[in-house]
């Protein structure tokens, strides 16, 4: 009775705030609420898909994970380690200010060199940036870079005003300013982002929409009765367990696609004090825990079987996926023995953080009850996403449970969690094997070459075990049946061109 009580409020309390034309706003329920809302410093994935409506970025991938053109329309190798954009003629930013070569070479000095840049590690192959004309700009390079244009199709490809940025300095999040089609409004936390249609925008003719707002829902209970009331028009995931019940309604529709991520557990391996825990600081620890879980179980249970066990980070349809690294089955005999052998006496207490979201805390229940039978009694700390990037950073953690949306290229999924130096190595896990086999992977363009560095980094990653890989999801999309238009992208963005309603 509360829960639906509490869903019924919710609901008139979203149809009260809600603009008066439902054709001219677009109404997206988030999971969580995003963390700042500046490409700079953002780490969330819900960020990103705010994002897709606020910036523009220099390249986009399309359903086939295909580069094509955004800000930059072309480009070309001038020498391997020289990269020509072409840009985008008479664009502009949000606030007038032109977008151009100079604010191209702008933004990638600042996202190398801002405190705490969050693409510092992306783009760290870029040497400098020039600008020889305002439609021109040349990336060169300190080494030639495999993924460097899939890199230029997320947050290290979005473009900053330069006069704007300098402004804000660290407070740019609080009221950014980009080139995508829609504008920054306002934000109340935890309740809603509101962008606005820039009449500028330089494909205006695809933007069908005045008005979007983003409004988080963490409770899927509540997420669903706003898809029915037609209150929300698009959920950007449904849950595996509620597929069902949302094809059960006519006004509403379901769309599925493979996805790029994964989930994993990062052990604090040299993070600080917490590190200094038990697991952190034993392999054979790290080992018995991974071994004491089911993943098939996992998947089972938590997500209706609809999601892929795994052991890495990189998905089995893309031809870098190292074979031979699959994950195997549950061993509870080897876990214990594991633990026998490490001398640590049981129960060996463990403390995850997850986030703060329902099927998180069911994953951590059902891992808690899967690692009990091996001696570890797992304390579950449920933390709100966009908090628990920083707590990471922080080293305030000893078990870390994250989502990563996932890129195109592996290099998106591996590089800035495991190679040494870089701030979403939240565990501060170093490994020379591993970092060189990284750095290589990215210098390297054949493909034979390229899997060969990632063998030989995985090899190095199973004998430290700084991190366990649970699971691949799928992208599962609800919304209102009379939109058309959206492109279901591996990335699960929401790209918000071509994308419109009927009357």
């Amino acid at each position: 009775m509360h829960r639906r009580l509490l869903t019924a409020l919710y609901a008139l309390a979203l149809a009260a705030s809600a603009v008066p034309s439902q054709a001219q706003t677009l109404h997206v329920a988030l999971r969580e609420d995003p963390d700042i809302l500046d490409p700079t410093l953002a780490g969330t994935y819900v960020g990103r898909i705010v994002f897709a409506g606020l910036c523009d970025k220099l390249f986009d991938i399309d359903e086939h994970l295909q580069i094509v053109p955004q800000l930059a329309l072309g480009y070309e190798w001038a020498d391997p380690r020289t990269l020509v954009l072409h840009l985008r003629p008479n664009v502009t930013f949000h606030d007038g200010e032109p977008f151009d070569a100079a604010a191209v070479k702008y933004t990638m000095e600042h996202y190398l060199t801002f405190p705490g840049s969050y693409r510092r590690g992306e783009i760290s192959m870029i040497d400098h940036v020039e600008a020889p004309d305002p439609l021109t700009a040349k990336l060169v390079l300190k080494s030639p870079s495999a993924p460097l244009l899939s890199i230029l199709t997320d947050r290290a490809g979005m473009i900053l005003p330069p006069k704007a940025t300098e402004a804000a300095g660290k407070d740019f999040g609080l009221h950014p300013v980009c080139t995508g089609p829609f504008k920054f409004t306002e934000r109340v936390a935890q309740d809603h982002i509101t962008l606005d249609r820039y009449p500028g925008y330089w494909d205006n003719a695809n933007i069908h929409f005045d008005r979007v707002i983003y409004q988080p829902m963490s409770d899927p209970a509540v997420e669903l009765a706003n898809l029915h009331t037609g209150n929300i028009d698009i959920a950007e995931r449904v849950l595996p367990s509620d597929v069902a019940e949302v094809k059960k309604d006519a006004k509403l529709r379901v769309v599925t696609s493979p996805a790029l991520g994964y989930n994993s557990i990062i052990f604090n391996v040299a993070n600080g004090d917490r590190a200094k825990a038990p697991i952190g600081q034993s392999v054979l620890l790290r080992q018995a825990f991974e071994y004491a879980i089911d993943r098939q179980a996992l998947v089972d249970v938590v997500y209706s079987s609809m999601y892929q066990p795994t052991e890495q980070a990189v998905t089995p349809a893309s031809p870098l996926y190292v074979k031979g690294f699959d994950p195997g089955p549950r061993d509870i005999d080897k876990a214990k023995a594991l633990v026998k052998q490490s001398g640590v006496p049981t129960p060996i207490p463990v403390t995850i953080m997850v986030p703060n979201v329902p099927d998180e805390i069911q994953l951590a229940e059902v891992l808690q009850s899967m690692v009990h039978d091996a001696g570890f009694e797992l304390k579950i700390n449920p933390v709100d996403t966009a908090t628990s990037l920083s707590v990471g950073q922080q080293g305030n953690f000893e078990l870390y449970t994250i989502v990563w949306s996932g890129r195109a290229d592996p290099d998106g999924n591996l590089y800035v969690f495991l190679h040494s130096g870089n701030n979403q190595n939240y565990g501060h896990y170093s490994s020379p094997t591993v970092d060189a086999a990284l750095d290589a992977a990215r210098t390297v363009t054949d493909p034979t070459a390229r899997l060969a560095e990632y063998t030989r980094m995985m090899e190095q990653l199973r004998k430290d075990l700084p991190v366990v890989y649970l699971y691949h999801p799928i992208n599962i999309v609800g919304m209102q049946a009379k939109l058309s238009g959206f492109r279901p992208v591996p990335d699960g963005m929401i790209r918000l061109q071509g994308l419109a309603a009927s009357k």
